[in-house]
This record gives C-alpha cells, sequence and structure tokens, in this order.
C-alpha cells in the first residue's frame, strides 16, 4: 500500500507542519511520496530524512540574524529570506542536512512552484536536496519579498500562488491512501481580492498576474475538494482547530515553539483516527 503526503504551505505556519511530521516520526508513520508547496516543501524534507525537530530548530537558533531573514538581506539582496546563508549555508554547514536519510527513504519529493511566464504550477521532482536547492527557493519565493527564482531555464515564484493545495497531482500518482497537513482551519477561506499589485510589479508576465489575482478563488476551490474527499474517505486531513496566530515571516522564536507545539498534540490526538484509516481498505 502506497501512502502520499501533501504539505500546504503558509511561511511561518508551516510550523505547524514540522510539528506534525515529527508526531508522523514518533509513531513511525512512513510515506511513499510527498508533494509540498512552499514552507511545506522547506519543512516536509525534513520527514524524509528523519531529523526530528530540525525546522524547529534552525529557525529558533538563526532567526535574529541579518542574513537569515531580514529586511536587510531583502534591501541588499532583494530576497527577504536570504539566499547564501539561509539555503545553502544553514544545510551544509551549520545544521547539516540528512542528504543520505533523505535518498534512502525511496520516497518520491515534489516541490510546486509557479511558472511566472504560463501561470501554471510546475511540480518539480527533487532527487537530491543539496543539488536541487534552488527548486526549493522557487517554490518559496514569495512575491516582492524574494527575486523571480530561475531553474532549468524557467522563471518561478511561490506555488502556492497557483496550487496552494495539490491534491488533484497527488492523486494523479496513484497513491492508495493520501493524508493532507492544513495550516489554516477548516472554515477559513480567502477574502475576494484584485490582485493589483501583482498587476503593478508583474505587468511582464500577464499569465502569472491573472492566476496570483484569482488565487482566492482556486484557494477556496481547493479547501472545498480536501472536504468533499475527506467525507467519502478518500485522504485524511489534518489541520488546526482555530486560525494559528503567527505571520508568514514571523521573527518571535516563542511563537515558534507554540505554532509548532500545536501541530504535534493535534496530531498525537488524532493518530488512532490516522492509523484507523491507513489501516483500512484502499478506496478505488
Amino acid at each position: 500500500m502506497r501512502i502520499g503526503l501533501v504539505l500546504e504551505g503558509g511561511g511561518m505556519r508551516g510550523l505547524y507542519s514540522q510539528g506534525v511530521i515529527d508526531a508522523f516520526l514518533d509513531a513511525g508513520i512512513k510515506v511513499d511520496g510527498l508533494v509540498g508547496v512552499s514552507a511545506g516543501a522547506l519543512f516536509g524534507v525534513n520527514l524524509l530524512s528523519q531529523q526530528r525537530g530540525r525546522g524547529l530548530r534552525y529557525n529558533k537558533r538563526f532567526i535574529g540574524q541579518k542574513n537569515y531573514m531580514s529586511l536587510w538581506s531583502w534591501l541588499t539582496t532583494g530576497n527577504f529570506v536570504n539566499k547564501d546563508f539561509t539555503y545553502y549555508k544553514v544545510p551544509l554547514e551549520l545544521d547539516v542536512f540528512d542528504e543520505q536519510t533523505f535518498e534512502e527513504s525511496g520516497a518520491d519529493f515534489y516541490a510546486v512552484a509557479t511558472n511566472v511566464e504560463t501561470g501554471k504550477p510546475d511540480y518539480l521532482p527533487v532527487k537530491n536536496v543539496f543539488k536541487e536547492m534552488e527548486i526549493f527557493r522557487a517554490s518559496s519565493a514569495l512575491p516582492l519579498a524574494s527575486k523571480i527564482v530561475e531553474w532549468q531555464g524557467k522563471k518561478y515564484l511561490d506555488g502556492g500562488l497557483s496550487d496552494s493545495i495539490p491534491v488533484e497531482f497527488a492523486r494523479s500518482l496513484g497513491f492508495d491512501k493520501l493524508i493532507v497537513v492544513l495550516t489554516r482551519p477548516k472554515d477559513y477561506r480567502k477574502r475576494p481580492s484584485k490582485g493589483r499589485i501583482y498587476q503593478l510589479f508583474y505587468r511582464k508576465y500577464p499569465n502569472f498576474v491573472k492566476v496570483a489575482s484569482q488565487r482566492w478563488k482556486t484557494y477556496n476551490r481547493g479547501v472545498e475538494e480536501v472536504i468533499r474527499l475527506e467525507s467519502s474517505g478518500d485522504l485524511f486531513a489534518i489541520r488546526p482547530e482555530k486560525d494559528l496566530e503567527i505571520g508568514r515571516l514571523e521573527t518571535n522564536p516563542e511563537k515558534f515553539d507554540e505554532i509548532y507545539n500545536i501541530g504535534l498534540t493535534d496530531t498525537q490526538k488524532i493518530m488512532p483516527r490516522l492509523r484507523a484509516y491507513l489501516e483500512g481498505e484502499a478506496h478505488d
């Protein structure tokens, strides 16, 4: 039986997902494939590398440094989340990512990024995190807070703009069971937005402007689809019961602990139901 996992993004709300991941590691829950969006991809790799608490640890350790994630970095490099330090020095030297265990997991890993020229989501496979780190930057490159990221001749920004909850893609991979981790409560819906900021700064990319301006619609449709598939037993959703009170670019380490612990305890509570779902007969 093949188990798939989808991880929504949401910046530092992704610490909720790190808590979920660590509950999976504690319980010995393994997956055969993972599709992550933005922060979901950044935290999700730690499940396959089996590095409990890593996403919480390095964020708490480095958040106060201006070359990690700061206005200084944005003003000097064009990226609020610093490219060289955060995406390379941290995982390669300072809090080393376990590439060997990641590869030995045998699981398929995809990060979602928005192609700014087509306006469509690209589902980028990752075989080697160190060699393909630009995929993670592409998936999590917030408009205005980040420069456009180029990968294999294509231009990308944050995957959440085109496919925040990639359930349809994950289902196309043929998993028998699918777990979806959301970072918003069940009743959350995005409010309509005209997307004027995208029109102002990205008019060179009309397809991107169109999809980014309609994000609220595609997101809300995605949430409804999760609820529908959840009620029919075709997926298992894990989500917070109420809004996570943390900013997308939060810098308060106490908040990090709080959100992480909510994800951890939420998942511990529903673990019997999750196991029952995973051990039940697969739906056709």
